[in-house]
């Protein structure tokens, strides 16, 4: 019954699991997780020193970069033949233990868990432009209900919505721009050797936005000397909102699981996703974002459509991540994600 799940040592299937969980995306691809193995089960951690003290002074991004990996760990498991039993938060004496995935039973894996598990390696954060051309509308229909598995809510953005979401994601930029802790944080996890293995590196920076109708998070700002070439940027994005019931670090993690399950699924159908942040990261401006008379709380802003493949980002070594005297064995990687 546990044959590949060792527990006195990290067996292959335990490996090939976590790997996917790494492959994740974080804000500033921080990865701010830690993992500790059980018997027969693994416990996810947020890492609070890599917490970035200026846009995530309560730890919500953090959450919700632990919460897709917890979602890849999930689909991981599923697809390796055992139903994954999940607990949020599981511990008060251990608040930094954002999850326990207990071993379940056999499972024979469908075809969704497998192409969902498919995707975890080619998912991208793709800053670069879109084509013209609307995300069909039973794709939205399937992301709807990727994020209502996680209990989130996904909405779609009507033109008008859209403009006043761009709006206030530029008043968000604006501000960040003139803020020399931001910039001073971004520099410092932008424009890095990839063989550090974290933050974003120039090559998955993007084009230059600086006449772009659409407001991506713009990681040269810290890096005016970094060359990058212009681009003209689609003129309609689809773009979605998930939003939660509450805003407590549960409905976090579950935002992050919708958020990673959102994007695996748009990656099977072909489309691609842009996480759009930086109104979620300054309380006032966020609160904007949330819809009048409706008590569901703005989690996250995807931008979403049909783009030429990016390049990926790293990531740093299991072994740096995991919490345990057994020794790892050889996994191949599931390949690197973005988020900014």
């Amino acid at each position: 019954m546990n044959a590949g799940w060792d527990t006195d040592q990290l067996g292959a299937k335990w490996a090939t699991c976590l790997q996917s969980a790494i492959a994740a995306p974080s804000v500033h691809n921080s990865q701010p997780w830690r993992f500790r193995l059980g018997q027969h089960h693994v416990d996810v951690f947020v890492d609070p020193s890599r917490r970035l003290a200026t846009i995530d002074p309560m730890g919500r991004e953090a959450m919700i970069s632990v919460g897709a990996a917890v979602l890849n760990l999930r689909v991981a498991i599923l697809a390796a033949g055992r139903v994954p039993l999940t607990q949020l938060l599981p511990s008060p004496d251990e608040p930094e233990l954002a999850a326990r995935i207990t071993l379940g039973a056999p499972h024979q894996p469908d075809s969704t868990v497998l192409a969902l598990a498919s995707a975890i390696g080619k998912r991208r954060t793709n800053r670069r432009p879109f084509r013209d051309i609307d995300v069909r509308d039973e794709v939205i229909d399937q992301l709807t209900t990727a994020a209502r598995v996680e209990a989130v809510t996904l909405t779609v953005a009507d033109p008008i919505g859209r403009e006043v979401i761009f709006d206030v994601v530029r008043s968000a930029q604006e501000a960040q721009a003139h803020d020399p802790r931001y910039v001073n944080e971004l520099a410092n996890w932008t424009a890095l050797d990839p063989m550090f293995g974290e933050g974003v590196p120039a090559q998955s920076f993007g084009p230059s936005h600086e006449w772009a109708d659409v407001p991506i998070r713009d990681f040269g700002l810290a890096h005016p000397d970094v060359r990058r070439r212009h681009a003209w940027f689609e003129a309609a994005p689809t773009v979605v909102m998930l939003s939660t019931e509450a805003d407590t670090p549960v409905q976090w993690l579950r935002a992050g699981q919708a958020m990673e399950r959102v994007a695996l699924t748009a990656t099977v159908r072909g489309v691609a996703n842009t996480p759009m942040t930086a109104p979620t990261e300054i309380p006032e401006l966020r609160a904007l974002l949330n819809e009048s008379g409706d008590r569901r709380v703005a989690q996250v802003i995807l931008r979403l459509g049909y783009g030429d493949p990016c390049p990926s980002t790293p990531r740093r070594p299991l072994a740096d991540v995991l919490e345990s005297s057994r020794p790892a064995v050889a996994a191949p990687s599931t390949g690197p994600g973005s988020w900014g």
